[in-house]
């Protein structure tokens, strides 16, 4: 690619690209005015039409039927989001064939640019690069235009201004052509364009004429950025999606294996981290290639795709059984790699397999109102005491910290994320007093009476004095670890010369 700068820099641009989704959709609706609705009903709004609705009067922004009065042949329909996310994505995939790097616009469906830097070998000019682009678009059936420049705004100014495949060979005609290109083409917001059509703005051009800081004062931020990309002060790099690395598992066996059953065992080994890892990826198995190395050489590729993209390890395990099945193999498997073709997962797909292959690590699923029912026949037959949940209160003393208040309903927990080992303290709204002191011998140490047996270890002791304001308190507090495992929590009264158990810790 011979230039006389080593910056190239392409942009291809999809006019209404999710209306051109919709009409490859309903090929049929190409003869007759049609139009993407928010909305499948009479108040839908209209976000793109075609040229024929132009004609008839259709504009974007019209109720669906106020648009049908005006246009009794008009065709329209809805364009989910996630359908326009998957093609952009294909078309990403596409583009990529032509250059490594290529950026999707964010706020812009069908507005791509593509790095042409370092090409030279592979195509002899920009032209070719740009001619071999626009061909392949047009083939897969899009109106497409293109622009190959040296700025991320110029190109995108003169692919939204020009149709078909622009090629500039130098950096002061690209300008030049960009200055030109309308306003209105641009995807600038109607009130912003239109406040300037007033002024007599039209053209990019024209729109820097104006003074920045005008602009900025009268129009705001978002516009003042339009100007500063449109006159070259504000330089954004290219931004590429990374192509996602293919998923694949790889086993090399240590002797050469011709059993089915036995090479079905292996092959569930290596299925389970791929489908975890479409998970996390949010995306669904569409079809699982099976390639087996085979002793002394050559190699076996084998395809088992499923009925509707999943991520059901069963299901595939099933598929795969059935294919090992039906063919012979003429010596032993030494290595099998697994690769996977991916799609889009749905919510549905995606909680089953966490509820049954990850059940061991997520949350088992509560049906909160099942529990709320049964809390209201407790309460019915026992009375509204009968259920009640623990609060935190202020209180000196440990067993006045909490409180019992009447639960009505329950509710999700949120537990914060901690990494450290959680233990539960269960206190005793009413201490219980132990069978006799604790004593102290050589051969059982710490006795805590007939309940509690022995102590291996013991912690403490931790005063807690006060109470002068009603009666005095003084207690020694210890925590307690018993030859039973238990870890208790107990403290000796000094005015009552008395232990008292307060809880246990698990």
């Amino acid at each position: 690619m011979k230039s006389c700068t080593t910056v190239r820099l392409g942009c291809v641009d999809l006019p209404a690209f999710p209306l051109q989704l919709l009409l490859r959709r309903h090929p049929e609706w190409r003869a007759y005015p049609a139009a993407v609705v928010d909305h499948d009903k009479p108040q839908g709004l209209l976000l793109w039409v075609n040229e024929k609705a132009r004609q008839q009067g259709v504009l974007p922004g019209l109720r669906y039927a106020a648009a049908f009065s005006l246009a009794s042949t008009l065709r329209a329909g809805e364009v989910l989001p996630a359908e326009i996310d998957k093609a952009g994505s294909e078309l990403v995939k596409t583009l990529r064939r032509f250059t490594p790097e290529v950026e999707a616009a964010r706020e812009e469906p069908g507005v791509f640019w593509l790095n042409g830097a370092g090409l030279q070998r592979l195509y002899c000019s920009p032209q070719q690069w740009a001619h071999v682009i626009y061909q392949n678009l047009c083939g897969r059936g899009f109106a497409a235009n293109l622009a190959v420049g040296f700025t991320r705004f110029g190109t995108y100014a003169i692919a939204k201004a020009k149709r078909g495949a622009t090629v500039f060979d130098d950096p002061v005609a690209e300008r030049t052509a960009a200055r030109k290109a309308p306003l209105q083409r641009l995807n600038i917001e109607p009130e912003f364009c239109a406040a300037l059509f007033k002024l007599g703005i039209k053209t990019v051009g024209d729109l820097l004429l104006l003074p920045p800081g005008g602009v900025r004062d009268r129009f705001g931020e978002k516009a003042h950025r339009l100007y500063c990309m449109a006159a070259g002060d504000l330089w954004m790099p290219l931004q590429p999606e990374l192509p996602e690395e293919p998923i694949t598992q790889k086993y090399i066996l240590e002797d050469p294996e011709d059993d089915a059953t036995r090479l079905l065992f292996v092959i569930k080994q290596l299925l389970h981290p791929l489908l975890a890892v479409l998970a996390k990826r949010h995306q669904a198995l569409v079809t699982l290639w099976i390639s087996f190395a085979i002793d002394h050489g050559g190699r076996i590729r084998e395809l088992v795709r499923p009925a509707a993209p999943t991520l059901d390890a069963v299901q595939i395990a099933d598929l795969i059984r059935l294919r090992l099945e039906s063919f012979q193999l003429d010596a032993g498997v030494v290595e099998i790699e697994l690769t996977v073709e991916s799609c889009t997962a749905t919510r549905e797909q995606l909680s089953l397999f966490e509820r049954s292959v990850l059940g061991q690590v997520e949350a088992p699923r509560r049906d909160l109102e099942a529990a709320n029912r049964a809390l209201a026949r407790l309460r019915a037959e026992f009375g509204d005491e009968s259920v009640v949940c623990a609060k935190l209160n202020d209180g000196h003393l440990p067993e006045a910290r909490f409180i019992w208040e009447p639960l009505h309903r329950v509710k999700s927990p949120k537990p914060k994320p901690s990494t450290a080992k959680t233990l539960i303290r269960r206190v005793r709204t009413k201490p219980g007093t132990l069978d006799g002191a604790p004593l102290r011998s050589h051969e059982d140490g710490w006795l805590l009476g007939a309940k509690c047996g022995a102590v291996d270890k013991l912690a403490g002791p931790y005063i807690f004095s006060g109470g002068w304001w009603n009666r005095e308190i003084q207690r020694e507090y210890y925590y307690a670890e018993t030859r039973n495992g238990d870890l208790l929590w107990l403290y000796y009264d000094c005015i009552k010369r008395q232990w008292f158990l307060q809880g246990a810790v698990e």
